[in-house]
């Protein structure tokens, strides 16, 4: 398998939330894009990520007793910057995908902001590599193999 580098399978200029987004409006901005994960970002910098398993442990139980418009009004008050994760692990657009995947493996996560020159220039996921992976064997399926006569 070829060793690719994060920049040729990364998805350039991710959807980026500001620390002030709200909850509400990061849970529609995820399911509109049908996005996993949002780079959190203050004046260009990386300075958090929130998922979709962050959002649901904010949410209130469904054994609640406060009611759906309660519900809502509390998820539109309460900003990203509060539930975020702060200590974000990131790669560059040189990192190796190899590395890239190792890094995934090993924190248990499922993606990485790519950063160059402290801006987020990209984001690659197991989706990613799914797609790498497949594209690779696809291709080596469909190459002859090679036979010498002599």
């Amino acid at each position: 398998m070829t060793d690719y580098f994060v920049l040729e399978w990364m998805t350039p200029n991710p959807i980026t939330i500001s620390p002030r987004t709200t909850l509400s409006e990061a849970n529609r901005i995820m399911k509109d894009h049908r996005v996993r994960r949002l780079p959190v970002v203050d004046e260009g910098r990386l300075v958090g990520i929130i998922t979709t398993g962050d959002l649901r442990e904010a949410a209130p139980s469904m054994a609640t007793s406060l009611s759906v418009f309660e519900l809502t009004y509390l998820l539109d008050k309460v900003s990203v910057d509060k539930i975020m994760r702060r200590n974000v692990i990131t790669v560059s657009p040189k990192t190796s995908v190899r590395d890239a995947a190792e890094i995934m493996l090993q924190n248990k996560i499922s993606g990485l902001p790519v950063v160059d020159m402290k801006r987020v220039v990209g984001i690659i996921t197991e989706s990613d590599l799914f797609r790498m992976m497949v594209r690779d064997l696809t291709s080596e399926a469909g190459k002859a193999p090679t036979t010498q006569n002599g």
